[in-house]
């Protein structure tokens, strides 16, 4: 039976923060929440200004087999990691 309940969302802002900081802090995060993000019940939403962590980011999210989703905001970007 499929819940209809929506996953948690958990906001990671790291705006100004460089690589490898900024992979490290979001690795943290996901390994942290691995299996909830795998199955659903949370979602991870990093913002960030680093466009080289946006690389990184969702490389090391799809390495750990996590769906991730990036979007272009006009100041930042957004990395959205669980299931959509």
């Amino acid at each position: 039976m499929e819940s209809n309940l929506l996953p948690r969302i958990i906001e990671l802002d790291i705006c100004g923060q460089i690589c490898p900081a900024s992979l490290l802090v979001a690795l943290r995060e996901m390994n942290r929440n691995i299996s909830q993000l795998k199955d659903g019940t949370v979602r991870l939403v990093v913002k960030t200004d680093n466009r080289d962590g946006t690389h990184t980011i969702t490389e090391a999210a799809s390495n750990m087999g996590l769906q991730v989703e990036l979007r272009k905001d006009r100041h930042y970007y957004e990395i959205v990691v669980g299931k959509n």
